[in-house]
């Protein structure tokens, strides 16, 4: 059976149980991108989990007052006294709440609906308003993430029995599942019936330990599921079978441990084997079997068995990534704010939302409308005093501010430049960290020469750490310009992901001797280093070419025009004159 087609049917398998017991799993976490395989997979799950029970959609940047209730403004405005509305957790009690792009989602949204699960209801302490309502919800997170930072929140996954992932499944691996709405019927009415004896659950928890599942709340999934596997499958008892089922879905894919074939075990030496035979009964009955360990290991080999080839290595490798980044979001130079900052006019919105009414334009807009509003008002015996505003009148104030400046000195420290202006480099670049300490600007500091691009200093605040750092920074050896300029962009790529603006300033003399796979050659290693400079165009950072050369060479102007920044000939200019020019750059916004 191709490995596509058994991944469909854990899948569907996954489906079946949380439309059984959808508040007692949390729900699913959706691995996979737009298209007929996911689509076929939440038609199936629709069908099986009921067109009468509540399916929402949250959208991805929906407010608070609308997600978990409080104060509805258009209703109060007309009424006159405060009317409360309830929010999309609660209107989806007993049925699911699907989140798309969930990677995407906001962390206050993602902690509402982690409460909602916990509690399984909400409590609403806002806007004059105290209730607690119920939200027994099961939610359906579809992470469409491309990117490596782009997952979703630990906390979220955390909540949830599943994590199908239907990126390796192909249209012909799809097949009908013998599962029908009867038997979810049934399974849902007698799962929690199902024995499941204590030994049984503590097998189930060696064998998150053994899996190196560190939470236990998909412990208490896997119990769950084996006893749900169990009642779809028409059993009064759980068997292995099912509590292999239930370390397949719910425990490896949280696992970071792989699995490899086991070594084939010595031929015994001939006076062990004969000592075996003569005692048949002693072999028969396995001192071995009562060991509770050996289920454990059936539970999980059975599992991993069953488990497409290089499928744990890949969990493996994303569980080790996640560990190492943290959760990093994308934004651009400009953010706009609601709080502070320069402010740049209001927009409609609701005062609700974290932002701050603009009473003049709230006026201004609802001014023209006013004789109107009053003569509906007349009509129909609900005449108003003073200014009859409307939720759609409102406004609020906006705000630009930047975001935090990141400045990358890119330091050419081969043989070439050491030979002639190193040292000038070396002390514009320590006037320009001076300059950047009193802005509260970051500043990293990557160095190349030899054979490759060393980053010197990440990302900091730190003056003396920098200066250290470029003081002991040596010369000589190769000109590797390309790998300084991967470094960068590197570098550049991670500032932009965190939200920062980068301004990348290379000093080099431009004479390029080593390629990125570390051979020699002029032309060869020019052109790589020009390809490096297009990443850092595409990329978008305000870049700028110094060129320390005593004699300004081409290559120079040539590397500025690829990366898309201002080419600087400094053939007379000492350390001073260098700083001043690039701040002076940098502040006409051109750097």
């Amino acid at each position: 059976m191709p490995d596509g087609a058994e991944t469909w049917r854990d899948a569907l398998a996954a489906a079946a149980m949380l439309a059984v017991a959808p508040e007692s799993l949390g729900g699913a976490v959706l691995k996979g991108f737009p298209g007929p395989v996911r689509d076929l997979w939440l038609e199936r799950l629709r069908d099986l989990f009921g067109r009468e029970r509540p399916w929402n959609k949250l959208p991805l940047h929906i407010n608070e007052s609308r997600l978990v209730g409080g104060l509805d403004l258009v209703s109060t405005l007309q009424l006159g006294e405060p009317v409360f509305m309830r929010g999309l957790l609660t209107a989806s009690d007993g049925g699911l709440v699907q989140l798309s792009m969930a990677e995407r989602a906001d962390r206050a949204i993602v902690a509402q609906v982690c409460a909602a699960l916990d509690r399984g209801e909400v409590v609403v302490e806002r806007d004059g308003f105290s209730a607690r309502n119920p939200a027994r919800i099961a939610v359906l997170a579809l992470d469409e993430g491309i990117d490596e930072d782009e997952r979703v929140a630990d906390a979220l996954q955390d909540r949830v029995a599943f994590a199908p992932d239907l990126r390796a499944i192909g249209i012909a691996d799809l097949d009908d599942d013998p599962i029908s709405t009867r038997d979810i019927e049934q399974a849902r009415r007698s799962w929690r019936q199902v024995e499941l004896d204590d030994e049984a659950e503590l097998q189930l928890c060696a064998a998150a330990a053994a899996l190196a599942v560190t939470s236990l709340r998909p412990a208490t999934f896997a119990v769950r599921a084996a006893r749900i596997a169990a009642a779809l499958a028409g059993r009064e008892r759980a068997e292995l079978e099912d509590l292999a089922l239930a370390v397949r879905l719910v425990l490896v894919p949280r696992s970071p441990v792989t699995f490899t074939e086991p070594e084939p075990a010595p031929e015994p030496p001939p006076e062990e084997e004969s000592a075996t035979t003569e005692d048949p009964a002693e072999n028969e009955s396995d001192p071995r079997a009562d060991d509770p360990t050996v289920l454990d290991d059936r539970i999980v080999e059975a599992a991993a068995a069953l488990l497409p080839p290089g499928l744990l290595t890949a969990l493996a490798r994303e569980r080790a990534r996640r560990q190492r980044q943290g959760g990093v979001g994308k934004s651009g130079a400009l953010r706009y704010s609601g709080l502070r900052g320069r402010p740049v006019g209001s927009v409609p919105g609701d005062p609700r939302q974290r932002g701050r009414l603009d009473l003049l334009a709230t006026l201004r807009s609802a001014a023209p409308w006013q004789k109107l509003r009053r003569d509906a008002t007349r009509s129909t015996q609900q005449a108003q005093r003073g200014v009859v505003v409307r939720a759609d009148d409102f406004r609020l104030r906006r705000y630009k501010q930047r975001s935090e400046s990141t400045v990358i000195f890119v330091v050419d420290a081969s043989g070439s430049a050491a030979l002639h202006r190193l040292a000038e480099a070396k002390g514009a670049v320590e006037m320009l960290l001076a300059d950047c300490y009193v802005r509260r600007d970051r500043v990293a500091l990557i160095a190349f020469r030899g054979r490759d691009a060393e980053l010197l200093l990440p990302p900091t605040r730190s003056l003396v750490r920098a200066k250290r750092r470029l003081t002991a920074l040596p010369g000589g050896g190769g000109t590797p310009l390309a790998a300084g300029l991967r470094a960068a962009a590197e570098l550049t790529d991670g500032v932009r992901r965190r939200g920062g603006t980068p301004t990348v300033v290379v000093l080099t003399d431009g004479r390029a001797n080593v390629c990125l796979d570390g051979s020699t050659g002029r032309e060869a290693a020019f052109e790589d280093a020009r390809h490096c400079a297009a990443m850092l165009r595409l990329l978008g950072a305000r870049c700028m070419v110094v060129d320390t050369s005593v004699r300004p060479h081409l290559h120079g102007e040539e590397l500025a025009q690829a990366m898309g920044g201002i080419y600087l000939p400094l053939p007379h200019a000492d350390a001073g004159l260098l700083s001043r020019v690039i701040n002076e750059r940098r502040d006409a916004g051109v750097a």
